[in-house]
C-alpha cells in the first residue's frame, strides 16, 4: 500500500501541474498552425492518429509489467520485514548470507521487470519527436512550394515551424504524464482492491445490545476457512458451558483449539451450526457490544508503545487507579511491576521489547481482566510463566472472579486439571468431555499428555 499510494500521489502532482496546460498548449497551438494556413494544418492531422496508435501499443505493453513489478514489491517487503522481526533467528542460525541472497533475488525480479517496462516506454520520445519532426519537415517542404505560389509568406512558414515546436513540447510533456499514469493505474487498481474488500462480518438489521450472561453453547458447529475449501476444521461440535464455568482445552498442535474459541467473539463465523452466548446466536448481537463481553488473551502477546498503565487502559479507557492496581494482582503482574523504577509509569518499548515473555503475558491478562468480561478466554496466555506463578493465577480466577466463564487453551495438565470441565480436541472434533478423573479415565490422548507430563513429578 505505501508503494502504491506513493505512486498514485506522484502521478496526481505530476497531472494537476501539466495535464492541465500541457493539452491546452496544444489545442491553441494547432488553432493558430489552423488560422495561418488551414491546407498544411492537415499534416498534424495525419499524423496525430499515427501517434495515439503508436502510444496505445506501448501503454498497453508496459502496464502488465508495472503490475508485475508492484507484486515483485510486496515479496521484498516481505524479506524485509521478516528479516527485521526475525533478525536474531537469522543470526543464531547463522543464516546472513541466504537471507542476502533471497534478497538480491527478489531485487534482481524488480529490476528485470522495471528494466523491461521502461525499455517500453523509453519508445515514448522517440516516437513523438519523430512525428513532430516529420511534421516539421512536411510543412517546409510544402510551405516552401506555397510561398512560391504566393499563398504563405516567409514569416508565416517561420510561425508554423515555432508553432510546431510548441506542439512537441506539449507532447512530450503529456509523454511523461502518460507514463506516470500507467504506473498509477497499475496502483491504484491494487489500492481500490483494498478498499472494495466486502466485509463479511456484518451487524444483523436489528442487533441486541446486552450480552445476558456468559453462557456458551456450540450446537453443531462446522467450520472452514473458506467456503469453497474441502478441508473441514471444526466437524460437528456440540457443548454447552454454564456461567462462571472453568474450562481446560486441550489437543495436539492443529487439532482447532483457537479456532473454537475464536467462534465466541465472532471473530470467524461459523459455516454450518450456531454459536450462542447467553443464549442468544452470536450473529444476532452488535458486534461490539458482544466483544465487549469477551475479553481474549492471545498466543501472541501485543503490547503497543507507552506506559505500563496506557496499556492496560486499553481494556478499558475508564479504568480506575485501584481496578487497575485490582487487575494486576489478580493476573500476578504487580509483582514485577512494583520492582520497576518507574511503576506503572514504566515505558513499554515497541512491541514490549523490554518485557519478558512472562511478563507481556501477564500485562495482557491484567488488560483483558479490566474488560470487566462475562467471558474470559486465555489462549495458551500463560505458557511462558512458571507453574507456580500459573498456579496462583488460576486461584485469583476462582476466587476473584467467579461469575466470568473462563476457557483456558493450555499445553500442561497442570493448567487445567482443576478446571470444572476438560474438553480435549483431535483434528477438530471433540474426543472427550468431562473432569479430569472422567477424561483420564476414558480419553486416551488426555491420559498420555497426563502421564508424559506428571509422571516424572510423582503424581
Amino acid at each position: 500500500m505505501t508503494t502504491d499510494v506513493t505512486n498514485v500521489q506522484n502521478a496526481y502532482q505530476m497531472i494537476i501541474r501539466i495535464a492541465i496546460r500541457c493539452p491546452l498548449m496544444l489545442i491553441f497551438a494547432f488553432l493558430m498552425v489552423v488560422g495561418i494556413h488551414a491546407e498544411l494544418s492537415l499534416i498534424f492531422l495525419l499524423l496525430l492518429p499515427l501517434l495515439g496508435i503508436g502510444m496505445y501499443l506501448i501503454i498497453t505493453r508496459a502496464q502488465p509489467l508495472f503490475e508485475l513489478v508492484f507484486k515483485a514489491y510486496d515479496s521484498l517487503n516481505k524479506v524485509v520485514r521478516e528479516n527485521l522481526r526475525g533478525i536474531r533467528v537469522v543470526k543464531s542460525y547463522v543464516r546472513e548470507e541466504y537471507e542476502i541472497k533471497k534478497f538480491r533475488n527478489v531485487s534482481a525480479s524488480i529490476y528485470g521487470y522495471f528494466s523491461h517496462a521502461e525499455k517500453i516506454l523509453a519508445f515514448t520520445s522517440p516516437l513523438m519527436q519523430a512525428v513532430v519532426y516529420a511534421s516539421i519537415l512536411l510543412i517546409s517542404w510544402f510551405g516552401a512550394q506555397f510561398i512560391v505560389l504566393g499563398s504563405l509568406t516567409t514569416g508565416e512558414l517561420v510561425s508554423l515551424i515555432s508553432y510546431s515546436m510548441q506542439i512537441l513540447m506539449s507532447l512530450m510533456m503529456l509523454a511523461m504524464v502518460f507514463v506516470m499514469i500507467t504506473m498509477a493505474q497499475a496502483s491504484s487498481r491494487r489500492i481500490v482492491e483494498v478498499l472494495d474488500e466486502e466485509v463479511d462480518l456484518t451487524n444483523p438489521a436489528d442487533p441486541i445490545f446486552t450480552v445476558a450472561n456468559g453462557d456458551v453453547e456450540f450446537r453443531d458447529v462446522w467450520f472452514r476457512y473458506t467456503k469453497d475449501s474441502d478441508r473441514e476444521i471444526l466437524k460437528d461440535v456440540s457443548l454447552k458451558i454454564h456461567t462462571g464455568e472453568t474450562v481446560g482445552i486441550l489437543g495436539s498442535t492443529g487439532s482447532a483449539k483457537s479456532t473454537l474459541v475464536q467462534l465466541i467473539p465472532r471473530l470467524y463465523d461459523t459455516t454450518e451450526g450456531t454459536v450462542l452466548v447467553g443464549g442468544v446466536d452470536v450473529r444476532e448481537y452488535d458486534l461490539t457490544s458482544l466483544r465487549d463481553a469477551v475479553a481474549m488473551v492471545l498466543q501472541k502477546n501485543m503490547l503497543f508503545s507507552g506506559t505500563i498503565r496506557d496499556n492496560l487502559r486499553w481494556g478499558n479507557p475508564n479504568t480506575t487507579e485501584e481496578e487497575i492496581v485490582r487487575a494486576c494482582r489478580l493476573a500476578k503482574a504487580d509483582e514485577f511491576i512494583k520492582t520497576l523504577p518507574e511503576g506503572y509509569d514504566t515505558r513499554v518499548e515497541q512491541g514490549g521489547a523490554n518485557f519478558s515473555g512472562g511478563q507481556k503475558q501477564r500485562l495482557c491478562i491484567a488488560r483483558a481482566l479490566l474488560k470487566k468480561p462475562k467471558i474470559l478466554i486465555l489462549d495458551d496466555s500463560t505458557s511462558a510463566v512458571d507453574t507456580k506463578t500459573d498456579a496462583q493465577i488460576r486461584q485469583a480466577f476462582r476466587t476473584e472472579i467467579p461469575e466470568t466463564t473462563k476457557l483456558i487453551i493450555a499445553q500442561r495438565i497442570a493448567s487445567v486439571q482443576d478446571a470444572d470441565m476438560i474438553l480435549v480436541m483431535d483434528a477438530g472434533c471433540v474426543c472427550a468431555l468431562g473432569t479430569h478423573e472422567e477424561v483420564l479415565q476414558n480419553n486416551a490422548i488426555y491420559r498420555e499428555m497426563y502421564h508424559s507430563q506428571l509422571k516424572g513429578d510423582g503424581a
